[in-house]
């Protein structure tokens, strides 16, 4: 996983009108301490993303975000 260990860079990707299929988890904010934070807890990240079941590791690490108004689709890459 590309950040896995840098806290310099971080990735939020929000859908707002607060939902994705059959979850209310549309959004998601990950950096470098999380996936580390995510492999503490022995979870693989690159493994939640290729089996696209990203809601169980976004929950755990407590990186689900709530969202408000719909403003459509919003990723933003913050580099430090």
């Amino acid at each position: 996983m590309e950040l896995d260990g840098i806290n310099r860079i971080a990735l939020l990707s929000v859908g707002t009108d607060g939902t994705d299929g059959p979850t209310d988890a549309a959004r998601g904010l990950v950096d470098g301490a999380r996936a580390c934070m995510a492999r503490v807890l022995g979870m693989d990240p690159v493994d939640y993303l290729q089996r696209n079941d990203s809601f169980p590791i976004l929950e755990k690490t407590g990186s689900l975000v709530k969202t408000g108004p719909n403003v459509m689709d919003v990723q933003i890459v913050l580099i430090a």
